[in-house]
C-alpha cells in the first residue's frame, strides 16, 4: 500500500530534517565572520567570499537530511540505531565547530574538532552507503567540502600562530 509505506517513511524523513535543521541553527548561531577577532585574522588568498558559505551549506544540509531520511526510513532496528548514532554525533560535532572557532575563539580546537568530524563524516557515508547507495553518494560533497574546511582552518592556524585565544 503506497499510503501506509509514505506513513512509515514521514516519520523518519521529517526525524532527519529537523535533527539537520536544529545543527544548522546551532552552527548558524555559534558563527561570526563579522566579528572584530576573525576579521583581524590572516586568512589564505584562497578563501571563498563570506556568502559562499551559506550559499554552500544551504545544499549540503538538504543533502544530509535527504541521505539521514533515506536510511532510516530503510533501516531496521540494529541499523537504525548505529546509524542514528552516527548521524546526531555527526551533526553535534558540525555545530559545536563554529561554537569552538568563532566564539570560544579556538582555531586549534576546531581544527581538532574537524579531524573528529571528518572522521564521523565518512563513518556515516561508509554506513549510509551499505544501507542506500544514493544516501551514501549524497554524503560525498559534504566529505569533501569538510576536508576543504580543515585546509582553510589549518591555513589560519598557521598564518595566525601569533593570534592568542580571546583576541
Amino acid at each position: 500500500m503506497p499510503t501506509t509505506r509514505i506513513r512509515d517513511n514521514l516519520k523518519p524523513a521529517l526525524g532527519a530534517v529537523a535533527a539537520v535543521a536544529a545543527a544548522a541553527t546551532a552552527g548558524a548561531l555559534g558563527t561570526d565572520p563579522t566579528s572584530p577577532w576573525y576579521q583581524s585574522l590572516s586568512k589564505p588568498p584562497w578563501q571563498p567570499p563570506p556568502k559562499t558559505f551559506g550559499l554552500v551549506w544551504t545544499p549540503l544540509y538538504g543533502l544530509i537530511a535527504a541521505s539521514g531520511a533515506r536510511v532510516l526510513g530503510k533501516a531496521t532496528d540494529r541499523s537504525r540505531q548505529r546509524f542514528t548514532y552516527l548521524f546526531a554525533t555527526d551533526l553535534a560535532l558540525n555545530a559545536g565547530w563554529c561554537w569552538l572557532f568563532f566564539r570560544a575563539k579556538r582555531p586549534k580546537a576546531a581544527l581538532a574538532e574537524l579531524a573528529a568530524l571528518q572522521t564521523c563524516n565518512v563513518a556515516l557515508t561508509v554506513e549510509a552507503a551499505r544501507r542506500d547507495k544514493a544516501a551514501g553518494a549524497f554524503l560525498v560533497p559534504y566529505v569533501l567540502w569538510s576536508g576543504f574546511a580543515a585546509a582553510l582552518n589549518t591555513a589560519i592556524v598557521r598564518r595566525n600562530r601569533q593570534v592568542s585565544r580571546g583576541r
